[in-house]
């Protein structure tokens, strides 16, 4: 029986994907125990600490399918760890050679780097699909690079901009993540072997040799001191996370904004019932975004947990460790959701140029009024243009006309500036700035990715 969205047969493909279920499915987890344990052995092996045979022993006859799963659950559940029951298990299946199982190792050396090869596997898929967004976003970008819309601020018309400079803003954050996934590698993939208080007093003055051949086999970073206490590298990764899935609610929250009634600037790409309503056929809910944006408040949650489990007690810790058992799954799982339901939105964003452009003119020209008080500037000094145009667009607001009228009833406007110049300055369309060049800025970003 499923208890969670993550498992749930309903909800589970909503709040992740089977790609990531796998990474972090329970039998992954074993064989990146087990994968840790071979890789010990060889690695041992090479240091002259355990015979070679022995070694190849391990390697050949460990196999999750050897396994009695029921009994290791139920040590699992006596011993509070997964590793000694394992290892029980591991020693009788591999014979003789089975006396060399988990030599010099400690629990937490085990699950940390079966973690960290987790991990590993969990930011690809992160790092192709953050790749897949910022293709998608560059195209965006790039074909709407001159379509004018309303900018807003505080909810209001703000300045007229285009929705390519929006979606050029939306890639900047996605460029920046692309960055941070590559620069945290050598903090975040770092393996674990120091055996019972991290100094590795078990194996002698052949300790440090045996952690960096381990490394060398699963091609992990040699870590600078042992971690058991120190979980900077994994909170990292999941406060990653949260920038990237923080990110994506951004996105996700802009759209949903944009496919108000109100507004109808842009929609999530239309299949048949996909954000129906129960009781009002006409709905067209923006359910990609919605699942966005609770994953961003999903993994906020698990990256602080990771934040507050970093707070450990002397050389190991008691109760935070575990706490990352729950975080670390449930944070891979909602961002590789998010970035699933983002390829899926930006893929096919049914945008309405027609209705941006329509909703720019709504205020007939006041979202322009910086640009006719620049315009005036020249002529009148800008704080009495601005008082200017302020008095205009409140003639605007009451009576109800556009700000050109408006302007037009003005002696003091109409003298210094003509009739075809006014039109030209209340035109939204031609007060763009610079946000056409800002696209063109991001599209040539060193590493930017085009459609």
């Amino acid at each position: 029986m499923s208890t969670t969205v993550f498992d749930s047969v309903l909800f589970r493909d909503m709040f992740g994907t089977a790609e990531m279920r796998n990474v972090f499915s329970d039998q992954a987890l074993i064989e990146r125990y087990i994968e840790v344990e071979v890789a010990l052995a060889r690695a041992q092996a090479r240091c002259g600490v355990i015979p070679a045979a022995a070694a190849e022993e391990i390697a050949a006859r460990s196999r999750f399918e050897a396994l009695d799963l029921a009994l290791m659950q139920h040590e699992t559940e006596i011993v509070g760890y997964p590793i000694l029951p394992l290892v029980e298990q591991l020693s009788k299946i591999c014979g003789e050679a089975g006396r060399y199982v988990h030599w010099g190792a400690t629990t937490q050396d085990i699950m940390d780097t079966a973690v960290v090869l987790q991990v590993r596997a969990a930011l690809a898929l992160v790092e192709r699909d953050v790749q897949a967004v910022r293709g998608l976003l560059a195209g965006l970008a790039e074909r709407y690079r001159d379509t004018p819309m309303a900018g807003r601020t505080h909810l209001q018309h703000a300045l007229p901009i285009t929705f390519g400079y929006k979606c050029a803003v939306w890639l900047s954050m996605f460029d920046r993540h692309a960055e941070r996934l590559v620069e945290m590698r050598k903090r975040v993939l770092v393996g674990q072997f120091a055996g019972a208080a991290g100094t590795l007093a078990s194996l002698g003055d052949k300790g440090l040799e045996v952690q960096e051949a381990l490394m060398e086999e699963l091609d992990l970073h040699v870590p600078q001191a042992t971690w058991h206490v120190a979980r900077d590298g994994l909170a990292e990764a999941l406060n990653v996370l949260a920038l990237i899935t923080g990110s994506l609610g951004k996105v996700a929250l802009d759209v949903m904004m944009m496919m108000t009634s109100e507004l109808g600037e842009a929609y999530e790409p239309f299949v048949k019932g996909r954000g129906a309503s129960s009781t009002m056929p006409q709905k067209r809910n923006p359910i990609s975004c919605e699942l966005m944006y609770a994953a961003a408040k999903g993994v906020r949650q698990q990256a602080g947990l990771m934040l507050d489990a970093m707070i450990q007690d002397f050389e190991r810790s008691t109760g935070p460790w575990q706490a990352e058992w729950v975080a670390i799954p449930e944070a891979f799982a909602l961002t590789g959701a998010s970035l699933y339901q983002a390829k899926f939105m930006l893929g096919g964003l049914d945008v309405r140029t027609e209705r941006m452009r329509q909703n720019l003119d709504m205020t007939r020209g006041l979202i322009v009024a910086e640009a006719v008080m620049m315009g005036l500037a020249p002529e009148l000094g800008r704080q009495v243009a601005h008082d200017v145009v302020y008095e205009a667009c409140r003639v605007a607001n009451d009576e109800n006309v556009s700000l050109l009228d408006a302007l037009l009833r003005r002696s003091d406007v109409s003298d210094r500036l003509g009739r075809a110049e006014l039109e030209r300055l209340t035109d939204p369309a031609n007060y763009l700035g610079l946000a056409p060049e800002m696209v063109d800025r991001a599209l040539a970003r060193p590493g930017s990715v085009r459609r």
